[in-house]
């Protein structure tokens, strides 16, 4: 479910979710890993490291590939910072820190559930600064489209994992 709601700090919020038929760590394991960003997020060309250390906050990420269209047809770039990761609680924050598509100062916070049976309840949720010329209603569903798709891919990206070979993209 898309929840575009407007609080005190004048921000876009949404939030989607999902379960993944697989184990709570299969799933952190997978998903707090930068170099496998493009397994699961299918509009992720590549993510490479820039600063830092990727499980510690202050790791700096560029993220790349066509995750908004353009004009132009050229690719989306995103520098992400790691704002905080508790691998106890298998949660992360990431702080977009500069981007070609406005999208600077957003933040996405993504929290995994033990949901039984070796399931995964996965939120992701986000908080972005109004853009112009863009209502908050159609960005909010976007993103929530655009994540709710990269959680529908994790559970094949484990499988095709586990097989050892590379998921298709």
């Amino acid at each position: 479910m898309n929840m575009a709601i407007k609080v005190g700090n004048d921000k876009w919020h949404g939030s989607v979710g999902g379960i993944v038929c697989a184990p709570i760590e299969k799933v952190w394991t997978l998903i707090s890993q930068t170099k496998r960003l493009p397994e699961w997020m299918p509009m992720v060309e590549r993510c490479t490291g820039l600063d830092g250390d990727e499980d510690e906050p202050g790791y700096v990420r560029l993220v790349s590939g066509f995750m908004f269209p353009q004009e132009d047809g050229e690719r989306t770039w995103i520098k992400e910072r790691l704002v905080s990761l508790d691998s106890s609680s298998y949660s992360y924050v990431y702080r977009m820190e500069a981007s070609n598509v406005g999208l600077d100062g957003s933040v996405n916070s993504l929290k995994l559930v033990d949901y039984g049976d070796e399931s995964t309840l996965i939120n992701w949720s986000f908080e972005i600064n109004p853009l112009e010329d863009v209502s908050e209603d159609s960005i909010v569903d976007y993103l929530g489209f655009l994540y709710k798709s990269c959680i529908n891919k994790i559970e094949g990206a484990i499988e095709a994992a586990s097989r050892n070979v590379s998921p298709a993209h």
